[in-house]
């Protein structure tokens, strides 16, 4: 059982580092597309080795660039294409949303920021769910509950506070207790936590 539990762990572990990979190389290929249709369409080369070197050169300095302004001072292009997306009624919607869910789960923690987990009654009293807590507004809280063993599938709900139990666990330790479908989790400090009856 802790054999499984450590390999479940070390899955999820995995999946969260290589993500972010994945997403950084297909901005990348998606920008080497761009400029290489460009450089392409100007100058008539067809997949040249140094087209496609120099275009690769050109996108990681772009990144880096952008990273440079946005860590260290204001970035102009970051706050242009906001300007210019926020008067884009559906993309504005969009392009809101994700931000919010990435700075959800960035792992820099920020005053005021929303990292919570809470246990909820569902489907029916006497049956506990672990849900985040992506948002609340006075004694109101919004959750989102995953569903096992895919935490990207769930729903949003809103419930107030009397209804929520608070739990220790941290955003990662509930991604790997749903991910693990209940292996992973630490019987000793949580399951005290959950009302009997």
């Amino acid at each position: 059982m802790n054999q499984l539990k450590t390999l479940l762990h070390y899955l999820l572990v995995g999946v969260l580092a290589v993500i972010p990979i994945v997403i950084v190389l297909e901005v990348v290929l998606f920008l080497k597309n761009i400029v290489s249709g460009l450089i392409t369409g100007m100058y008539g080369y067809y997949e040249s080795y140094l087209v496609a070197a120099l275009t690769f050169a050109i996108v990681i300095s772009a990144l880096c660039f952008v990273g440079y302004r946005v860590k260290h001072h204001k970035s102009y292009i970051v706050m242009g294409f906001e300007y210019v997306i926020r008067h884009i009624p559906f993309l504005n919607s969009v392009y809101r949303i994700s931000k919010k869910l990435i700075s959800m789960v960035k792992v820099e923690d920020k005053a005021g920021d929303i990292r919570e987990v809470v246990y909820i009654e569902y489907p029916k009293d006497g049956l506990w769910v672990p849900g985040y807590v992506t948002n609340k507004k006075d004694d109101m809280y919004v959750l989102y509950v995953p569903t096992s063993p895919n935490p990207t599938s769930g729903f949003t709900i809103i419930v107030h506070e009397s209804k929520v139990v608070k739990s220790d666990m941290s955003l990662e330790d509930v991604t790997s207790f749903i991910v693990s479908v209940g292996v992973d989790y630490n019987k000793d400090t949580e399951i005290s936590k959950i009302p009997k009856g």
